[in-house]
């Protein structure tokens, strides 16, 4: 009799105890998930000089190399699990008010000038309004060799993009975002609050 009221006893004492700790290891979980928030959700902000133009992008994204020299802005997401990173890349090209081309020009150019990549591949195209202003979106799929390096081994990678042409008053924007296949959800959901913040004119 006396040993079943210690068990009882000693159950009752750590029920307590693993109670205790279940709260605890709970309010971590629950202030780590506040901090992941509020990295994520702290933006900062791309404004070229002279125009109006700017757009928002995580706090988390670095800036990176572009090798194109029209590029105002090239970040990438350090944290894409994969050898290939989610970057976007900003390009401004300016027009001539009084001979503009016409956006599917623009998207014909675009498509001619993309379709020079590794195992290029066409997913579709759609007009749109961005911040006031009239655009074309093109999607597409390239492969992506990311370690092009003697005795750096690396398979290659799927990338897929959302590539955006804006044409403001005298000039157009080419926002492009390209992603690994696998993180393609996630780099798009990002990149449409990216676009949330966008300013033209």
């Amino acid at each position: 009799m006396l040993t079943t009221e210690i068990g009882n006893i000693w159950r009752i004492r750590t029920v307590r105890k693993d109670v205790g700790v279940g709260i605890v290891v709970a309010l971590a979980f629950f202030v780590g998930l506040l901090v992941r928030e509020y990295i994520e959700t702290r933006a900062e902000w791309f404004i070229e000089q002279g125009t109006p133009f700017r757009i928002a992008y995580p706090v988390t994204w670095g800036e990176a190399i572009s090798l194109q020299s029209d590029a105002l802005l090239k970040i990438e997401d350090l944290a894409t699990g994969s050898t290939y990173k989610t970057n976007l890349v900003v390009q401004r090209r300016d027009l001539d008010p009084a001979a503009a081309p016409t956006i599917q020009t623009l998207l014909d150019r675009r498509v001619e000038e993309r379709g020079k990549l590794t195992a290029y591949h066409f997913l579709g195209s759609r007009d749109l309004t961005l911040a006031g202003a009239k655009a074309v979106e093109l999607n597409y799929a390239f492969v992506a060799q990311p370690l092009d390096q003697p005795r750096r081994a690396s398979l290659p990678v799927v990338v897929q993009t959302r590539d955006i042409i804006i044409v403001a008053k005298d000039r157009s924007y080419y926002l492009t975002l390209s992603a690994p296949e696998v993180e393609y959800e996630r780099a798009s959901a990002k990149f449409d609050q990216m676009l949330s913040t966008l300013r033209v004119d």
